[in-house]
């Protein structure tokens, strides 16, 4: 842990220290999620004041900056973690960074064909269904209806 002498945030130019208050201000990124972001390492442990306070430096707040973007992007925590070690090591090859990054273009892909099924499957049934005043419901019947693998298993 880093230890600060000064309790008060100075935010004019490279030693500029923040509050947690501030730094999830200035990042956008919430109190908790800094805690939570040092307790697990994406960020190193915070400077403390004399009063104990946490104060956190502007490569701090950059980090949380990289870290929001990369959430805006889908990634997982595990890959962020993975993205700001590469991010850090300044000699690493960017075919790691683009690796990475079409790792999760793929997964992103299968998770937008999976919700365009499930977007034509409730059409469907939507369309099936009269929305009217009897009971009957297309819907109902479909989401009560169970996988063949689980009648199987039941059967035995």
């Amino acid at each position: 842990m880093r230890t600060s002498t000064t309790g008060a945030a100075n935010e004019s130019g490279a030693g500029a220290r923040y509050t947690i208050g501030r730094a999830a201000e200035v990042s956008g990124v919430s109190a908790k999620m800094i805690r939570h972001y040092e307790s697990i390492g994406l960020i190193p442990k915070a400077d403390r004041t004399a009063s104990n306070y946490r104060t956190y430096g502007s490569s701090d707040v950059h980090t949380l900056h990289f870290i929001q973007r990369a959430r805006a992007l889908g990634f997982s925590m595990k890959q962020i973690a993975t993205l700001v070690s590469l991010w850090r090591n300044r000699t690493r090859p960017s075919a790691s960074v683009q690796r990475l990054a079409k790792e999760h273009i793929a997964e992103l892909q299968a998770k937008i064909e999976s919700m365009q099924s499930m977007v034509r499957t409730l059409s469907e049934l939507a369309h099936a269904c009269r929305g009217d005043a009897r009971p009957d419901c297309p819907i109902l019947d479909d989401l009560a209806m169970r996988p063949a693998a689980t009648r199987k298993t039941e059967q035995r």
